[in-house]
């Protein structure tokens, strides 16, 4: 049951935490619980058909398809995300005036709501495809009966939930001037951790050994299995013994977004003539 509770629990947190971070940025959307809902349904739905044929994937590339597959869903993420932010750059502004009518709201605010639903998805897709392979295998080692899964996979899905509203509401309770500014430099470092991930999963697989070097080593200080470190490893991409290469495209997706942001930027809105 602990062994459940711990893997439930620790994959649904990172995605929780992403959940959290989407509802907080479209809070002024509407219609946007069917977007998220929809991700959410996509990605359990992607979950299940990749534990099913989890023994293929694994089998194809020569043993890395699945670090492949990671790698692949981790970019689609980064695309998605860097996309959302530089949307925003140019349309945000018309979204929160509020001077705007709801028709249109509607109508610019899907167009987000598409990347980020997909981001969902694509969290949920890989979380829940560890969870189904973690928990078949605490299975197959014949620690605890179904019940004893079953228990444990609900309480800590309970507490990934929890940590999910959580994060939603911390970030609700910012000012709403603030909260786009804030959203916006938590998707990027969000973008540029997930991109950091995959040039690991790319390495494991041998498809990319260039500036291999480890930069640092701060497991003893903060450790990436920690519960800090796996907080920070969601959020940011914090990794405790980062590559060359990770650091390098950690980096770079960073200053591309912003370069693309201020590229696309809508121009402040002209100032009324003042009456004479």
């Amino acid at each position: 049951m602990l062994a459940a509770l711990i893997i439930v629990f620790r994959e649904v947190f990172e995605a929780g935490l992403i959940v959290g971070i989407v509802l907080a940025v479209t809070s002024a959307v509407p219609h946007r619980l069917r977007w998220i809902g929809a991700g959410l349904f996509a990605g359990l739905v992607g979950a299940c058909i990749v534990a099913a044929f989890a023994g293929t994937l694994t089998q194809l590339f020569e043993g890395m398809g699945q670090e492949l597959f990671n790698a692949g869903i981790l970019s689609a993420a980064v695309i998605m995300l860097t996309w959302h932010n530089v949307w925003m750059a140019r349309h945000g502004r018309e979204m929160s005036n509020e001077l705007r009518t709801m028709g249109q709201a509607v109508a610019e605010g899907a167009k987000p709501l598409v990347a980020l639903a997909t981001v969902i998805a694509i969290a949920v897709l890989r979380e829940g495809s560890e969870v189904a392979l973690f928990l078949y295998g605490v299975a197959a080692s014949g620690d605890g009966g179904g019940r004893a899964l079953l228990g444990g996979g609900v309480l800590g899905l309970l507490l990934g939930v929890a940590v999910c509203l959580a994060t939603y509401f911390g970030l609700m309770r910012i000012p709403p001037r603030a909260l786009f500014k804030t959203t916006t430099v938590l998707i990027t470092l969000l973008s540029a951790g997930m991109a950091a991930q995959a040039v690991f999963f790319l390495a494991r697989a041998n498809w990319l050994t260039t500036f291999d070097q480890v930069v640092w080593d701060s497991s003893a200080v903060l450790p990436e299995r920690g519960v800090a470190g796996r907080t920070l490893k969601a959020l940011i991409g914090y990794t405790d013994q980062p590559t060359a290469m990770q650091l390098a495209v950690y980096i770079g997706v960073i200053v591309a977004t912003i370069t693309l942001m201020r590229l696309t930027a809508a121009p402040p809105a002209p100032r009324a003539a003042p009456a004479e």
